[in-house]
């Protein structure tokens, strides 16, 4: 099954059987939340609900409320009429049903908020992981194109459509009926409305599903995740066929078809559902689908709230991970060492989870380093989750290190092995913050400070193991060291100290890779080192770069080239003068006018609307441009721009758009640009922006000197 249209009286399923796309239709499914209250509230609530029109049955099943529970607990189930009703009446019960005769918090609900597909998936016990290779077809069209319903401009399998709307149209329609596609690849969901409304517009048969129509789901919205400002578009289904937008799916970009398959095989949400779904959203999925096997239901909101402590305890658990401030400078001979998925590891090394972490039954116990908590024995809810994750990670790793090296090694992953553990890591990722958020549904606080604990003494173990053997640590963060040969002091093999670590910690401690360098660059404007900003030359000859401008998004294409060029030359040198002459190369080219502009666009997220912002930078003015052009940008959104004038100029003035395809540019702000990033590069070596400028304006002048 790939995928699930949800009709009012109906569910149909999509399978592939070889060369065909088989539907299955299932009228009886009937989707279920429950409830849970004292008996006479209980009863009280189902006889209320037998008249409601949403309700087709009610009984009386017994489930664990939470992982804690020792014994199942009546609940009363209710089985609604279609899924599209699930949480409005879970809202009812809430807000009518309980306010009008009860105190607040007598009903509990459970699995209310489950997404459509996968709510289907686990109550009917219907794998959605597809048995059989999906056909794709992708659809594209740049911003501009799709605001002024430029059809003709669309691309599809990757070429163009037709040079007018009528003709790309067709072009369309014949691929759609010569590739059957599984799945429609989308540059924007807003594709789905839009050339519905062109093909009537020019009466041509287009259906993008396999049967006429098309759903919107749900519409747009900006939220706030961790302090940053994030916009999900709005979310549409056509019979027959999943959609990915490839513009917004965090899961596609960063691992393709292959690792969507993963993580619908893991969480069991429906291909679609995957993938517009955030990494907490897939792994919240997959501690249901656990929780469910083990009776136990999933709750519509969390309720257990911290744990009283002692102050003095709140101030050892209120830390993060280990950070050592880097020793800034260029070191010769370095080794990085890193733990596999530390903290995914200390969870399944010393169980932690929700109902282990503080147990009753050992109370006497202090097995949390500085801490004092106690960890129960019983395997815990939480490693089972994160068990498969870690196996499978650490098999397609092994298998990714024996395929062959070089630019065409990526073509020989005929499995995806490097998708799917890029998908996996993502979610390893996201388990440890997810057990300090407030809304997870199986997060606590007192499990997050506990990895904490833990991940710390196994990084302090290793610094100390390191140093002992004859190594010297030049920086370490959370679950990485970098060494260097300590001078004078024999050093034991690194392999021999990490499998020794790895024996004592549990935690497998890697040999991650040699550099002929690295260096440390310090936080503008300090002589103290950023925790996570470094370059660092390979063995084999290519440069890993942390932090820096050329690995921000931000940074445009010129300005990063420019950066690698000089890495190139720092290398070769270990000098900032040639590195700073090299820059002036770049420079004189800058100021000649000979960059192509469209390598110098920038790329901004936008953070609010345009009358919010209280100054007038050259955001606002690429906002008002997108308005100008009829293209909307909200709160979350990218805006991708070049400067082409300074700032006494008006604020739209200061921009064109990148689809604008401006034909000149502000040298000046791409030269400070340029100098930020040669700064990165030799401020290791002591040089600091005045020594960098200093030094340009001496070799200009002593340039024009020779001309006097």
């Amino acid at each position: 099954m790939f995928a699930l249209d949800f009709h009012d009286d109906r569910v149909v399923e999509w399978h592939r059987d070889g060369d065909e796309a088989v539907a299955v239709e299932n009228t009886d499914y009937h989707p279920t939340l429950y409830v849970a209250a004292p008996d006479d509230a209980r009863a009280e609530l189902a006889a209320a609900l037998e008249a409601d029109p949403k309700v087709v049955a009610t009984a009386t099943e017994e489930w664990r409320l939470d992982l804690h529970a020792d014994a199942p607990e009546p609940v009363l189930r209710v089985d609604c009429e279609r899924v599209s009703e699930v949480r409005t009446l879970a809202n009812e019960v809430r807000h009518h049903h309980e306010r009008g005769s009860h105190a607040p918090g007598t009903f509990r609900l459970f699995d209310v908020d489950f997404a459509p597909g996968f709510r289907y998936c686990v109550e009917t016990d219907s794998s959605p992981v597809p048995t059989e290779p999906l056909r794709t077809l992708s659809i594209d069209i740049d911003e501009a194109a799709l605001a002024h319903d430029r059809v003709g401009e669309l691309r599809v399998g990757g070429e163009p459509a037709g040079g007018t709307p009528g003709a790309a149209l067709r072009t369309l329609a014949r691929r759609l009926d010569r590739v059957d596609p599984d799945v429609l690849l989308l540059s924007h969901a807003d594709l789905v409305p839009t050339l519905a409304d062109a093909a009537d517009e020019h009466g041509v048969d287009l259906d993008l599903g396999r049967r006429p129509g098309w759903t919107q789901l749900a519409g747009e919205n900006t939220y706030e995740s961790y302090g940053r400002v994030g916009h999900s578009p709005a979310r549409y289904a056509v019979p027959g066929r999943a959609i990915v937008v490839t513009g917004s799916s965090f899961l596609w970009n960063e691992s393709s078809l292959a690792g969507l398959h993963y993580m619908v095989e893991r969480s069991w949400r429906p291909l679609q559902e995957t993938a517009w779904a955030s990494i907490g959203t897939v792994l919240t999925a997959m501690q249901s689908r656990e929780a469910l096997s083990r009776g136990v239901l999933v709750p519509w909101n969390k309720w257990e709230p911290e744990s009283f402590k002692p102050a003095r305890t709140l101030h050892a658990a209120d830390r993060g991970g280990v950070t050592l401030s880097p020793e800034v400078g260029l070191h010769e001979d370095v080794h990085e060492l890193d733990f596999a998925s530390l903290y995914p590891n200390v969870i399944r090394e010393h169980n932690v989870t929700p109902e282990t972490v503080g147990c009753d039954c050992h109370a006497d116990r202090a097995d949390v380093p500085g801490l004092g908590y106690a960890v129960c024995d019983e395997p815990g809810f939480l490693p089972d989750v994160l068990a498969p994750l870690l196996d499978d990670r650490a098999e397609f790793k092994a298998r990714l290190a024996d395929l062959p090296d070089g630019d065409d090694a990526g073509d020989v992953d005929d499995e995806g092995l490097a998708a799917r553990s890029a998908a996996i890591k993502w979610v390893l990722v996201s388990c440890f913050g997810y057990q300090g958020y407030r809304n997870a549904k199986f997060g606590r606080i007192e499990c997050h400070e506990t990895i904490n604990a833990f991940a710390r003494e196994v990084l302090l173990d290793a610094k100390e193991a390191l140093e002992r053997a004859g190594w010297h640590v030049v920086h370490a963060i959370v679950d990485s060291l970098w060494v260097t040969p300590r001078e004078g002091v024999e050093q034991e093999p690194l392999d021999a100290v990490a499998a020794r670590v790895t024996d004592d910690a549990g935690i497998r401690l890697e040999h991650e890779a040699d550099y002929d360098w690295v260096a440390f660059v310090p936080r503008r404007g300090t002589e103290a080192g950023a925790l996570t900003r470094y370059v660092g030359r390979a063995d084999d000859g290519s440069f890993k770069l942390r932090g820096i401008e050329a690995r921000q998004r931000s940074t445009p294409e010129w300005v990063a080239d420019c950066q690698r060029d000089l890495l190139d030359t720092l290398d070769a040198e270990r000098a900032p003068e040639p590195v700073v002459d090299r820059l002036r190369t770049h420079l004189l080219d800058l100021h000649a006018g000979r960059v192509d502009p469209a390598d110098l666009v920038v790329t901004k997220r936008v953070g609010k609307r345009p009358g919010a912002y209280t100054q007038e930078t050259r955001t606002v003015g690429a906002l008002r441009r997108y308005e100008h052009h009829g293209v909307d940008r909200h709160p979350g959104q990218p805006v991708r721009f070049v400067v082409v004038a300074d700032d006494a100029s008006r604020t739209a003035e200061r921009v064109r758009l990148a689809f604008e395809d401006p034909d000149g540019y502000d040298a000046d702000f791409y030269a400070d640009l340029a100098t930020r990033a040669a700064v990165s590069v030799v401020s290791p070596l002591g040089w600091d922006r005045e020594r960098v400028d200093r030094y340009l304006r001496e070799r200009r002048d002593a340039a024009l000197s020779a001309y006097l």
